[in-house]
């Protein structure tokens, strides 16, 4: 027979009260409320005295409460079809960074394509009486398969097309590939190629647009951009083409790429070529998906579309709408910045 005591049973404390809290503080139980909400008339020191004794006693408000006084949720939805999460996972991070501080709770719904599982998502948010939604997407030219027109909640869009009427932040695309190319002329190359995505997507024509304006500007020679997959098989396509004439002279010396897959597959083409980056060619690519930029033999540098600032845009953004701030509507185009890394090498000295 076992001498050994058994272990007292674990339980729960019970959670603190607003009227433990007021005792603690000497203060009414309407005072004390007053207090931690930011209202009343009190001075500057009675309410420090009334939060600082709520912090130490572990109060937590109860959020139904602060919910239904207010009329608010406190929560706001994240809306994408962004299946593998490329854009919308750092936009949210920026959305969540935006309304952490102010005690918002940001929850994410992905739609995919299908319109069923969108309204399905939508409905669900409006039940849970979210205070607003932001809507997101895999790309900015495309919207997402449901209808937030007519929500009667407010509704802001990054990185994906907007209803007209609303507000809308996107990268500028045509900025980041001036950026790109600005920086081949600075470092001394002259005869720049861009290898880019199909032409179905808009972006693919903001940056060509912007290339080829860069390339004027420095009077430069103009070559076509070649258009293909958003994939390494067409980077290596594309460098087939590109070097597979003979005799260096007509090789361009720096490729632009249009995302950082094709960028890592051009730099592995040209090496199976045994023509060296960046001291033969200089090559710089579109996103800085940092898992493929850093691994890439050289480090790959690449224009960053700022997503996590675009969705700390997009959560401040809605946070006015939802307090009654009224916003001009449109779409807002948010800076990209070019992440120089050792694929493009380094100016003349």
């Amino acid at each position: 027979m076992s001498t050994d005591a058994e272990p007292a049973p674990v339980s729960a404390k019970p959670p603190v009260t607003l009227r433990e809290v007021a005792a603690a503080a000497g203060v009414s139980v309407a005072t004390a409320s007053k207090a931690l909400n930011g209202q009343g008339r009190m001075t500057a020191e009675t309410r420090e005295r009334i939060r600082e004794t709520a912090r130490l006693l572990g109060f937590r408000p109860n959020s139904l409460a602060q919910s239904l006084l207010r009329k608010r949720s406190f929560t706001v939805g994240l809306l994408t079809n962004d299946t593998y999460g490329r854009f919308s996972l750092p936009l949210m991070a920026g959305v969540s960074d935006a309304l952490v501080d102010k005690g918002v709770s940001v929850f994410l719904c992905n739609v995919e394509d299908d319109q069923r599982l969108g309204q399905l998502h939508v409905e669900a948010m409006l039940d849970k009486r979210v205070d607003g939604i932001v809507a997101t997407g895999k790309r900015i030219d495309r919207h997402l398969p449901v209808d937030l027109s007519n929500l009667r909640i407010p509704v802001v869009y990054a990185f994906t097309q907007p209803d007209p009427g609303a507000v809308g932040l996107v990268s500028d695309d045509a900025g980041g590939a001036r950026l790109a190319v600005e920086q081949f002329v600075r470092v001394g190359r002259r005869r720049i190629a861009h290898v880019t995505g199909p032409a179905s997507f808009a972006v693919v024509h903001m940056r060509a647009e912007a290339y080829r304006d860069v390339l004027n500007e420095n009077g430069l020679a103009l070559s076509e951009p070649l258009l293909g997959a958003w994939s390494e098989a067409w980077g290596h396509d594309a460098v087939a083409r590109l070097f597979g004439k003979a005799g260096r002279e007509g090789w361009p010396d720096a490729v632009f790429c249009g995302n950082d897959q094709i960028a890592r597959a051009v730099i592995d083409a040209l090496r199976e070529r045994g023509i060296g980056v960046p001291d033969d060619v200089a090559v710089i690519g579109f996103d800085n998906w940092e898992i493929v930029a850093e691994a890439t033999r050289p480090p790959l540098t690449s224009v960053d579309m700022n997503l996590a600032s675009l969705g700390r845009e997009a959560g401040l953004a809605l946070l006015s709408l939802v307090e009654g701030h009224p916003a001009a509507p449109g779409i807002r185009k948010l800076p990209c910045r070019l992440v120089v890394r050792q694929s493009c090498g380094s100016p003349p000295q």
